[in-house]
């Protein structure tokens, strides 16, 4: 009688530790899926947003041609001379944000930061990476990326735009690259022990910090991020 209660218990153990480990991996599954439809979300706002400016620079295009033409026809050379001007300086403006001679890491930044002018984020950006780099540039953008999702994700939680800001630096620093991202923050962001949570960690439980943190133990490389005043910045150094 004893054997088997002592083997029902066994059972009943092997069943009950079947099903945790069911659980798990169920939940890690469903995790992923999420962070994976969070990611593709965010690309096709991105591309939206590219497709918009493109939109309106087709249009503006057209309009340009066409007051060209007529201070061509009318022989206004000195007006049609201005204009050129004028129209050099415009486009100068709406050229891309940033130039850091990779064009990889120029892809991913242009489009996280004309994102977030389009919704009144203050930007101020300076970058340079080389062309060619012992760091993978699917590494190096999953960083980037997830660095400025964040960003964004804290400024959009401001109730005054005018404090809505993001600064990015990126060179070479020591012989490593050097990756300072800094954003406005309405609260202080919460924190399990040395690990920061965003909102989205509340269905990814952080998943986005966990791959940029294993990215950069992966290069054996340097993360410090730090939170004060209404100000979060994130320090990355990686090996070259």
């Amino acid at each position: 009688m004893k054997e088997l209660m002592i083997a029902g218990t066994v059972v009943l153990l092997i069943i009950f530790i079947a099903g945790i480990r069911w659980y798990v991996k169920r939940t890690i599954r469903q995790q992923i899926a999420d962070y994976q439809d969070d990611l593709l979300e965010k690309h096709c706002e991105e591309v939206e947003n590219m497709y918009r400016q493109m939109r309106g620079w087709r249009h503006d295009y057209h309009n340009h041609i066409q007051t060209m033409k007529a201070y061509l026809t009318m022989r206004q050379l000195e007006d049609l001379n201005r204009y050129f001007q004028e129209l050099d300086q415009d486009l100068t403006t709406v050229d891309t944000v940033i130039k850091t001679g990779n064009v990889m890491i120029d892809a991913i930044l242009n489009s996280k930061l004309s994102l977030a002018k389009g919704k009144n984020i203050r930007i101020e950006a300076k970058a340079i990476v080389p062309a060619d780099l012992q760091i993978s540039e699917v590494d190096l953008s999953l960083i980037i990326g997830n660095l400025l999702d964040n960003a964004m994700e804290a400024c959009m939680k401001m109730k005054k735009e005018e404090e809505k800001f993001i600064r990015v630096y990126i060179d070479i620093l020591k012989g490593q690259l050097y990756i300072y991202v800094m954003n406005s923050v309405g609260e202080a962001p919460k924190r399990v022990g040395r690990i920061y949570l965003t909102t989205k960690d509340k269905k990814f439980h952080g998943l986005g910090l966990i791959r940029m943190d294993q990215v950069v133990q992966k290069y054996h490389g340097y993360l410090d991020r730090q939170n004060e005043d209404g100000v979060f910045a994130t320090e990355v150094m990686l090996p070259l």
